[in-house]
């Protein structure tokens, strides 16, 4: 499915050897063989800093065409907004999606403020965990932007997390359904643990979509 990218949160996590990792594998070659196996994974460095332009010039080196990064902007510093953008965009054609965090309550000042500030080629998805911010979803559509795990609004994309493991085959199966059934490009993110489960929960998804 050419519009359905799958993928962890992360990739730099060496307790992922053996199991994913195959023993050996030096830490410089983990993008690497990740982008062999997933077409996108959620970029969380940049929710924390940003890193050097050369930075996310080598990330795009290191990937094959066709996979997708999905940078992390932490919304309550809307400050390094024109920064983030000017950074991201040097992800040139592996640039995806772009997850605006937002965790307190609903705030729609700094909503039309980060809207109003990023780059408006840009593919947003607003992590929303607080309840207040439920029935925004209208308002995000209008700019063309999402609000991660929303499958019921009308939008340009869809951007799923998976945040709570375990999950069963009947869970995954009940989730592939849902995807495949999307009108609209979905990007999917299972959350990374110590021991490599999120990218055997993210096989099985694709496995389950075939």
């Amino acid at each position: 499915m050419s519009d359905v990218y799958v993928g962890v949160s992360g990739w730099s996590y060496p307790s992922w050897k053996p199991d994913f990792y195959p023993a050996g594998t030096d830490a410089r070659e983990f993008l690497r063989y990740y982008a062999e196996r997933f077409r996108t994974v959620e970029l969380n460095t940049t929710g924390y800093r940003l890193p050097a332009d050369e930075q996310f010039r080598r990330w795009a080196e290191q990937t094959p065409a066709g996979f997708r990064f999905a940078p992390k902007l932490p919304g309550n510093r809307p400050r390094i907004v024109a920064e983030f953008s000017a950074r991201v965009r040097l992800l040139g054609d592996r640039l995806g999606p772009v997850r605006v965090q937002l965790i307190n309550a609903r705030d729609e000042g700094m909503l039309e403020l980060l809207l109003g500030s990023l780059d408006p080629e840009l593919r947003l998805a607003f992590d929303l965990a607080h309840p207040t911010w439920d029935g925004i979803e209208p308002r995000l559509a209008a700019a063309g932007a999402v609000r991660v795990n929303d499958l019921e609004h009308d939008a340009p994309f869809r951007y799923l997390r998976f945040r709570d493991p375990p999950y069963t085959d009947a869970e995954l199966g009940e989730w592939a359904e849902r995807i495949a059934a999307s009108d609209a490009p979905v990007y999917a993110y299972f959350r990374h643990e110590e021991e490599p489960t999120a990218p055997r929960y993210a096989q099985r998804l694709l496995e389950l979509l075939v």
